[in-house]
């Protein structure tokens, strides 16, 4: 469960596996299993984003990197994120192109990810922004 809510996900994952949301990234987000790749863990963080688990992103963001104030202040409820594409990856980083709108403008961020396993655990570190 999201410290702040989830938005309803019937049908597919926002990730655009085009597997069901309960098949794909919903078992990363309520915690039931852990991301196998850095591609599978950034793409359970873009469907964190869509439906609104904050308390997914503070659990797999680094804590060297994490913002202090990613929980009190959340996710941006006023952009709408519309789709994901993984542009290019390696074992530990995944470039991508996430669609949005935002304030009926729409956009897209593009970011290549860093990751590493902690613990056992793919992790985010962070990204650069680009294009």
């Amino acid at each position: 469960m999201s410290l702040f809510g989830t938005r309803p996900t019937p049908g597919p994952c926002p990730c655009g596996t085009g597997a069901a949301y309960d098949a794909c990234c919903g078992p990363l987000h309520r915690g039931a299993r852990r991301a196998d790749s850095a591609v599978e863990l950034m793409r359970s963080r873009y469907s964190a984003f869509v439906v609104g688990h904050v308390d997914h992103l503070f659990r797999t963001w680094h804590p060297r990197t994490r913002p202090a104030d990613l929980i009190e202040n959340g996710i941006d409820p006023a952009r709408t994120w519309t789709g994901l594409e993984v542009l290019d990856h390696g074992e530990d980083w995944v470039e991508f192109a996430a669609h949005y709108v935002d304030g009926g403008r729409p956009g897209t961020m593009r970011e290549r990810s860093r990751f590493e396993k902690r613990a056992g655990h793919w992790v985010y570190v962070d990204g650069t922004f680009g294009g």
